[in-house]
């Protein structure tokens, strides 16, 4: 299942974000989107598990943390493919 992290602290690691997720179980992949001008974390990134329960408590128990005094918020990701689901 791969989950959208939004809101995070700009100084949030992909390591610091692997490690918090990897908590509640596997992390098959984890990045963060980044600003290509600034080379900056733009805030948000996406970390994907591949056993969708643990995926789910992830989910729940991370959305709503305060990180760095900003309450990060965790959802399912929208797949972009054009497949009938």
């Amino acid at each position: 299942m791969k989950l959208l992290i939004r809101n995070l602290p700009r100084s949030t690691t992909e390591a610091e974000l692997r490690t918090m997720f990897a908590e509640y179980g596997t992390v098959q992949s984890c990045s963060l989107v980044m600003d290509k001008a600034t080379n900056s974390s733009k805030g948000f990134g996406f970390v994907e598990m591949p056993k969708q329960g643990e995926a789910k408590a992830a989910m729940k128990l991370l959305n709503g943390l305060v990180l760095a005094g900003n309450k990060i918020r965790v959802k399912k990701a929208e797949e972009k493919s054009d497949s009938d689901e």
